[in-house]
């Protein structure tokens, strides 16, 4: 009998539902996880773009998280949009006091290009997070921002997963869909070894909250007691038809069909 894995999500909210904590809570629940959260902002957006982001005081995040965790419980946290070094800061503490496995997903930028991380944010995360992660989640330019290294290929993805591995990370998956190819290919890693996943490139403007859902379903195959390889392979292939079952909502960069395990079935 599959384990139902409890999941504390500490993220920003999104109001056009693609991506940040609705989308990591669609996706727990798909995969038949429990999904709790603490969050870390309302965000105004949808598929166009984000127009406003208001934070949530850093009392109330760690009032919601310390709810969560000292009641229910949590088997992974995983972290998405966090702001600024105070909420980072934050959410090392906790970790520090739960020993909790962490998924670490370090949202920095919307697909619509609008600033979800303070700059001076950056350090927090590499000083504070990569060395209490589980599981970090980069995607290309939030690599090159951590480690200072220049990524545009699978070679430099791999390079600077090496960096991140350095840095105390227990893993890393590197994201490929920033590099340029016909196929994607993100590598796995740890200090064991690599796996790479690999694709044809899927050619859609709905890509809008891909990144989140993967970190997700990954924590949720973790929360299930899954291997580490094959709870990101569960959630990239869980990703990969969420993808091509997008339902082209919106004008611009769209969601995906988040709860394409349940058709049928409800």
């Amino acid at each position: 009998m599959q384990t139902l894995g409890r999941v504390l999500i500490i993220a920003g909210s999104d109001s056009g539902g693609g991506a940040g904590v609705q989308a990591d809570i669609k996706t727990v629940t798909a995969l038949g996880g429990y999904a709790a959260t603490a969050i870390t902002a309302v965000t105004v957006q949808n598929t166009l773009g984000v127009t406003g982001v208001h934070p949530i005081p850093l009392e109330v995040i760690e009032a919601q998280a310390r709810a969560v965790l000292s009641d229910i419980g949590a088997d992974v946290i995983k972290t998405g949009m966090l702001g600024d070094a105070a909420t980072v800061e934050l959410v090392a503490r906790l970790l520090d006091e739960w020993p909790i496995p962490a998924v670490v997903d370090p949202v920095m930028v919307a697909k619509g290009g609008a600033s979800l991380l303070a700059a001076e944010a950056v350090a927090a995360v590499r000083e504070r997070l990569i060395p209490r992660a589980a599981l970090l989640t980069p995607n290309a330019p939030e690599a090159a921002a951590l480690t200072g290294l220049d990524v545009e290929t699978t070679d430099d993805l791999r390079r600077a997963g090496q960096a991140l591995l350095a840095m105390g990370a227990k893993a890393v998956l590197m994201k490929g869909g920033h590099v340029a190819g016909e196929r994607v290919v993100d590598l796995l890693m740890t200090p064991d070894g690599e796996t790479a996943f690999e694709g044809e490139r899927i050619d859609s403007r709905h890509t809008h909250g891909t990144g989140c859902t993967l970190a997700s379903a990954c924590a949720t195959g973790l929360a299930q007691g899954l291997p580490l390889t094959a709870a990101v392979a569960g959630a990239w292939d869980y990703v990969h038809e969420a993808m091509l079952r997008a339902p082209g909502l919106g004008a611009g960069h769209g969601p995906l069909d988040h709860g394409w395990t349940l058709r049928g079935r409800i």
